[in-house]
């Protein structure tokens, strides 16, 4: 990366003096943004679809009083709860004790960061579902979900997901999340009004690509460039092209290995001789999970995964081991156990089938994502220094162009007009 770090000449708000000061919440430059998911109850969702089916199957056919306890009631849901239709989901929304209907197809989502689960799509199940984000989930769009943590965390402070999110955090206060796109269809960026502008102003010239200052650039931009903090994310914003430049190109690749190749990108891959491999099979229900430095061999039970890097096993966000929460939550799963390992109490030991070839597939899949994102950590060392060292665009000269403070309108979901959606009982409603 260039050591220049000259502004940009034509600016008639000029870079902040101390480039600490400098930095902008994400919160005023993505201002809507939606709490996480409160599924207020454990077993509608988990690592293993079948047992998912499995659950609701049990519960649908249940007698009332047994319906009543499996379902486990909260002061938002009970089997008797009225409630409208998910976005864009076909199930029912008869009170549940009345008419369950058919079990829907269990979907992907995020369950916090790296950690790809399985949901029951239906509102009647879900204390909090956030509707209005069922609402935008589509094929354009991106999600980014925060992560609260001290600014020395070594982790990231922000996630990237082409799937639905739910939130969750392994520590600490669960993080915002804040959609790319504010309708459906990838149209009406989530950006505070006239920043796309003010940065192709300041930091594009005529050789410029065309795609340099789009909305998936300014989100590959924050990814790269955020840093955490307790209040949430905070993100330095360059007065330099070539520091834009290279941090755009940075976050783009953190796009493909987060989202794992979706979009029409490349699924993440090791090169030949560091891609890992099972070198004896992992037992039904493995209990226990540990790490061979000497080896680089990951010990699931009695199985064996090598070669997996020290850095991959490392890998923490809010100070939790990425691997050790991920084969946590399946060994439990796998035993018939809650998603804590507690004794279940219900629908969570309904299901459990063992170890599934898929979950191996998939862990094999996210040791290599984490060994990618640590590979990308002098790229991100380098891009902090030259941030560090200024100049940079503050919330001055953004307050100066109008860009803030952002319109409250910015920080409300958009309507949607002609969007029918089935209300409870089988109403309609025209958002």
């Amino acid at each position: 990366m260039a050591a220049r770090r000259t502004a940009a000449a034509g600016s008639g708000g000029g870079a902040e003096s101390s480039p600490h000061d400098a930095f902008v919440p994400l919160d005023e430059l993505m201002p809507w943004s939606v709490r996480p998911l409160r599924t207020g109850r454990a077993w509608v969702s988990g690592p293993d679809p079948v047992a998912l089916r499995a659950r609701w199957e049990r519960l649908a056919g249940a007698d009332a009083a047994e319906q009543e306890r499996l379902f486990a009631p909260t002061r938002s849901r009970t089997p008797h709860t009225p409630v409208a239709a998910l976005p864009g989901r076909p199930a029912g929304t008869a009170r549940f004790a009345r008419d369950p209907g058919p079990c829907p197809d269990p979907v992907r989502i995020l369950h916090g960061p790296y950690d790809e689960q399985w949901l029951l799509p239906d509102h009647r199940l879900i204390d909090a579902a956030r509707p209005e984000l069922w609402r935008v989930a589509d094929g354009q769009q991106l999600f980014a979900v925060e992560h609260s943590s001290a600014p020395e965390d070594a982790g990231p402070a922000l996630s990237v997901t082409a799937l639905l999110p739910d939130g969750h955090s392994p520590a600490g206060r669960p993080g915002r999340i804040r959609p790319l796109h504010r309708r459906p269809g990838g149209t009406e960026p989530n950006l505070a009004p006239g920043l796309l502008e003010l940065l192709r102003g300041r930091l594009g010239g005529s050789g410029t690509e065309p795609d340099a200052f789009t909305p998936e650039t300014v989100l590959a931009w924050f990814l790269a460039a955020a840093r955490p903090s307790p209040t949430g994310a905070l993100v330095p914003l360059p007065a330099d092209a070539e520091v834009w430049s290279a941090g755009v190109a940075l976050g783009r690749e953190l796009l493909r290995l987060q989202s794992r190749g979706a979009r029409g990108g490349e699924r993440p891959r090791l090169p030949g001789g560091r891609r890992p491999y099972v070198r004896a099979a992992l037992p039904a229900r493995p209990a226990e999970l540990s790490y061979d430095a000497e080896e680089e061999a990951l010990i699931v039970g009695a199985g064996r995964i090598s070669p997996v890097p020290a850095a991959a096993w490392e890998f923490t966000v809010g100070g939790v081991r990425v691997l050790e929460l991920w084969f946590g939550r399946r060994a439990a799963a796998a035993a018939g156990r809650g998603p804590d390992g507690a004794v279940a109490d219900g629908l969570d030991a309904v299901g459990a089938r063992g170890w599934p070839r898929e979950w191996t597939s998939e862990l094999l899949e996210l040791i290599t994502v984490l060994a990618l994102l640590d590979g990308t950590t002098g790229p991100r060392e380098e891009l902090r220094a030259a941030l560090d060292a200024g100049p940079l665009i503050g919330p001055g000269e953004l307050r100066a162009a109008g860009v803030l403070p952002v319109p409250p309108s910015a920080r409300r979901p958009a309507s949607v007009l002609g969007h029918q959606e089935e209300g409870p009982e089988g109403q309609f409603a025209l958002l």
